[in-house]
């Protein structure tokens, strides 16, 4: 059943809807005794999980119990927040009917980071995966809600060509939408009423870990959440400012207070990153440390210690990700192996309230419903980039010129690749374009 299984899910081109973008037929090809549904979705301003998991409950469910199959776990919890009522209502319903005794609903804090998957680990089971390692190395398996509802279409035969998207911030009308893959941002905006300002910017995912794009940037199997903000808002000034300036502050400000170590959820849960010690090992141009600086690769980048911890402006966030950039361009890998015992004792009381950490953002104003949009999306022009996962570029297997029908598959996974994806045609039409991206357009 396992193979048959894993067979599906590579054939539907299934990666993590929710993160990087990882391979899940590798997920799911392993042995694990329990398996966690990623429901908490504790970035501000985003609704695609709850609309999901209050929509498609039952598909929901059976992906969960296919990929417990596959793996041999014994034991499925669902983790979301009280707060989203009617997803817990439909989900206990499809629960009942599906008799699904091994599985359950786990409440976990409204706090952030609770979607960090170790976080999560942590919250559901008390175990705490190791430095640099895996839920798996606990013997979990973390899913995304999404991830979940294409596993169990995949057994039915259907790919991974739409994505729900909630599309919020200083948009007319707030909405969530089951958008085509490879759809222009641009368009999805107008579905939101377009904007209600003029000069603005927009963040493609969550505001504290969303990147910048602009307007004719593209919907990928991983974009969960597209914002749009004023250009002078300070979330936008900050991930416009260029590493130069970032670096330069941290020299010549960062005073050590320990603020950004003290909410860093890692080293709440006992592994060795200091934050505020690789600000100190920059400032002072001590860049001869490698085993303070080779911490920076446990950094999570959930930028929690530039939001909530550091009171003078400072982005330890960008520090380690420059750090793991330059090591990685140096070939060093992660030499953090460390396997924590137990978590930091003052865990609990240093965790970040959601609503108190919306309000430290600037973002109260749009903190409003986003409903999931009941008209079918349609795009008449998509771009399929070939790297929106973790792995090798997919190969196309179509020419300029061929018509293909919704659904079909249009790139696979290169031979030899050890990570890879499927990719489909997300709408009917001819292609146009064959480069880092396959065009299709409507005839």
């Amino acid at each position: 059943m396992r193979e048959k299984i894993v067979a599906a899910v590579k054939e539907a081109g299934i990666v993590g809807a929710g993160g990087a973008g990882f391979p899940t037929y590798v997920k799911v090809n392993a042995d694990a005794d329990t398996i966690i549904v990623n429901g908490a979705e504790c970035e501000p301003l985003l609704r695609a999980h709850q609309n999901i998991m209050a929509s498609e409950s039952e598909r929901l469910v059976l992906g969960l119990q296919s990929v417990m199959v596959a793996t041999g776990a014994r034991r499925g919890y669902i983790g979301l927040k009280k707060k989203y009522a009617e997803a817990v209502a439909n989900l206990q319903r499809a629960l009942g009917q599906r008799g699904a005794q091994d599985i359950e609903l786990f409440f976990l804090p409204d706090m952030y980071p609770a979607g960090d998957e170790q976080v999560l680990v942590h919250e559901v089971t008390g175990r705490i995966v190791p430095e640099g390692g895996i839920p798996l190395h606990v013997g979990v398996v973390v899913a995304n809600v999404e991830t979940l509802v294409n596993v169990a279409n995949a057994l039915e035969g259907q790919p991974v060509i739409d994505k729900y998207v909630t599309v919020t911030g200083a948009v007319n009308h707030p909405i969530t939408v089951k958008a085509p893959i490879g759809m222009p941002v641009g368009e999805l905006l107008q579905l939101a009423g377009g904007a209600a300002i003029h000069d603005y910017a927009i963040i493609d995912g969550g505001p504290m870990m969303g990147r910048l794009v602009a307007a004719d940037a593209v919907v990928t199997k991983t974009t969960g959440g597209i914002i749009l903000l004023p250009s002078a808002h300070t979330l936008i000034v900050q991930k416009r400012t260029p590493w130069s300036v970032i670096a330069n502050r941290a020299k010549a400000v960062c005073c050590n207070c320990r603020g950004c170590t003290d909410v860093c959820p890692r080293y709440l849960l006992g592994h060795r990153l200091e934050p505020h010690r690789i600000m100190q090992a920059i400032g002072s141009g001590q860049m001869n440390e490698p085993e303070v600086l080779a911490k920076a690769f446990l950094c999570s980048e959930c930028g929690a210690c530039e939001a909530y911890g550091c009171t003078m402006g400072l982005s330890p966030r960008r520090v380690n990700a420059e750090l793991k950039r330059q090591f990685s361009k140096a070939g060093i890998k992660n030499p953090n192996t460390n396997k924590p015992e137990c978590a930091h004792l003052g865990r609990e009381n240093r965790r970040i309230p959601t609503k108190r950490l919306l309000y430290r953002l600037g973002l109260e104003q749009y903190d409003v419903k986003a409903p999931l949009g009941s008209e079918p999306v349609v795009a008449k022009d998509v771009r399929l980039l070939l790297s929106q996962h973790i792995g090798a570029p997919s190969k196309p297997i179509v020419e300029i010129g061929t018509s293909v029908n919704k659904g079909d598959k249009v790139a696979v996974i290169p031979d030899g690749a050890a990570l890879g994806s499927m990719l489909h045609a997300s709408i009917a039409g001819q292609i146009y374009n064959i480069d880092r991206w396959i065009g299709i357009r409507t005839i």
